[in-house]
């Protein structure tokens, strides 16, 4: 209302007013009214989102129980799934150092003779009927019999005198005895050779010296090390037992010192650098007969060389020649280039089996050697991917499985051919087998190229799965090259296991004192792995080549080759017993 509106009597004036105020007062009410709503609304609001965040809250907690639970159970069923997963693998595809072997000697003393087992378990998880090792022949019932050569001391066990009479005067009566055998080992083995040379002087038929006669000596057989102490059988023993056995020369010093014979390992050090240079052609004449092969087994190993103030890593590779040429080579180089093997294998041309490492590129490239590659360890990657891919793996291992199943029946069939007919040429014995993988192998070997292509585009890149799928590929024309040969092998576990020598013996004696020690090595190596390969005992056979090659000529060199070394003892053996008289009948 305008100020001109207002009227002028104070008594309406008044009562305007009055009116406006009441208006105000209901204006004011009503407000507060509102007021008290909104705040009421305002924490029933409040107590429903409280109400509604501890749901939330109550409600996290019970899906991160159910997770932490779920996660639980899934974690135990991947253990439980894994730890099947490798009992199958370990049992029906893992090589034998990944098998258990419940027949194997347990601590203390106790065997699975005396412990109470599960019987059925142990032959279902060994795969074959539990027994117990013995050492020589068995009979058909009761513990094997000990070799006869061996010397026997006899250590009686008898009544104290006291327990052979009674108390009413009653004796006892030997009647027999009881004779068990013990395998022990004595210390001894060392002897003094007396080479008594006589000596002569000239003397007339009277018998009278005559005047200043020279006098005249018998002559001595050459030795291995001239005016050295060591006899060929002592050098044989320090080199079988580092290089064979794997004993490091200061344990060998401590054994001699307990016999009462001080031998200083420094010696022995010459002593095994000597022999190395004295049967080096030997070992050269073996090297060239291994490069006549068809086909050559390849690996290498890291041997420690000791150098100025660090050990530097020098490489042990091995050469194993074919049946024709059946000998074990190796060949020391002070680092993993590709000159090692490509000075070695030069003007060689043939098959060369190996693994997949670069140096060999070079070699396969100009067409005279040709690659076989290995499924051994096509067939490890695998195994190494089972954690992380274990169904694919357990595929896979099947797979090549198929492939060593034929291998196993191409050598029943060999077998049978020779029974059949002894004198069985090796070529036809090759085209058996060549025969049978082109035949089973190859279908087997279509099928896995086809797994292979299609499992690549699924699985995870840089996987565990997909390095062993992108290396089997990679190598896939190498891999398939056995198959076109009878002689080619399926892998090259020949040449790793002859690497294994080298592998055990450098946890024992650590590193080479230098190049020229660890080629040395190399060289000793090859005689004793050779002589083994024939089945020959490493002992009798070196003893017999460093006590005769010093006299020998190069051209009549082939006597001490393993093979024919071995033929010849086999023929001595053969005469004498064809000398002895025939024993008379009863």
């Amino acid at each position: 209302m305008n100020v001109a509106e207002l009227p002028d009597d104070p008594t309406l004036l008044k009562r305007l007013l009055a009116q406006e105020r009441a208006v105000s007062d209901q204006r004011e009410s009503a407000l507060e009214h509102c007021d008290f709503h909104i705040e009421q609304i305002k924490r029933e609001a409040a107590a429903a989102l409280a109400a509604r965040d501890q749901q939330i809250a109550q409600r996290e907690a019970q899906i991160e129980q159910i997770k932490q639970e779920a996660a639980g159970r899934l974690e135990a069923l991947t253990q439980q799934h894994k730890a099947e997963i490798d009992a199958l693998l370990r049992r029906f595809y893992g090589p034998h150092s990944e098998r258990f072997d419940p027949r194997q000697l347990l601590l203390f003393g106790l065997t699975v003779d005396t412990l109470p087992i599960d019987e059925k378990a142990a032959e279902a998880e060994s795969g074959e009927k539990l027994g117990t090792r013995r050492v020589g022949k068995r009979h058909q019932h009761g513990r094997g019999i000990l070799p006869a050569h061996l010397p026997r001391i006899r250590i009686e066990h008898d009544l104290p005198e006291d327990q052979k009479v009674s108390a009413d005067g009653r004796q006892l009566k030997k009647i027999g005895e009881v004779v068990t055998e013990q395998l022990d080992f004595l210390p001894g083995g060392l002897r003094v050779l007396q080479h008594v040379q006589f000596k002569y002087v000239w003397v007339d038929a009277e018998g009278r010296e005559e005047l200043n006669s020279q006098i005249v000596l018998a002559e001595k057989p050459l030795q291995p090390i001239d005016k050295g102490l060591a006899g060929p059988g002592l050098l044989a023993h320090v080199a079988v037992s580092k290089y064979a056995d794997h004993l490091p020369l200061y344990r060998l010093e401590g054994i001699f010192a307990r016999s009462g014979v001080e031998v200083a390992r420094s010696t022995m050090c010459a002593w095994m650098l000597v022999m190395a240079i004295l049967v080096k052609p030997l070992y050269e004449l073996m090297a060239g007969r291994v490069r006549q092969s068809q086909v050559i087994h390849t690996d290498d190993t890291r041997v420690p060389v000791q150098a100025e103030g660090q050990c530097k890593s020098g490489r042990i590779w091995n050469y194993l020649g074919d049946k024709s040429n059946p000998y074990d080579i190796y060949e020391y180089t002070p680092d993993r280039s590709r000159d090692g093997p490509g000075k070695w294998l030069k003007g060689y041309q043939g098959y060369l089996q190996a693994d997949a490492y670069g140096v060999y590129d070079g070699i396969y490239r100009p067409g005279k050697i040709i690659e076989v590659a290995c499924w051994a360890h096509a067939r490890r990657k695998f195994f190494d991917a089972r954690e992380s891919d274990g169904r694919r793996s357990v595929q896979m291992l099947a797979l090549v499985r198929e492939l060593y199943a034929v291998e196993d029946q191409a050598r029943e069939r060999v077998e049978k051919l020779l029974e059949a007919r002894p004198g069985a040429p090796a070529e036809e014995r090759y085209e058996v087998v060549r025969a049978l993988r082109q035949e089973q192998s190859v279908p087997i070997l279509a099928k896995i190229k086809a797994w292979l292509d299609a499992e690549q585009k699924l699985v995870l890149p840089r996987s565990p799965m997909a390095t062993a799928i992108g290396y089997t590929l990679n190598q896939w024309e190498a891999l398939c090259v056995y198959t076109t040969q009878g002689f080619l092998d399926i892998d090259n576990n020949a040449a790793e296991r002859a690497q294994k020598r080298v592998a055990i013996g450098r946890k024992n004696w650590l590193f080479a004192g230098n190049d020229t020690a660890a080629q040395a090595a190399a060289v000793i190596y090859t005689l004793i792995a050779s002589a083994q390969r024939h089945g020959l005992d490493p002992q009798r056979y070196l003893t017999s080549v460093f006590a005769k090659i010093a006299a020998t000529h190069l051209s009549e060199l082939e006597q001490f080759l393993p093979d024919v070394w071995k033929k010849d003892l086999q023929a001595e053996a053969a005469a004498a017993t064809a000398a002895k008289p025939a024993l008379p009948q009863a």
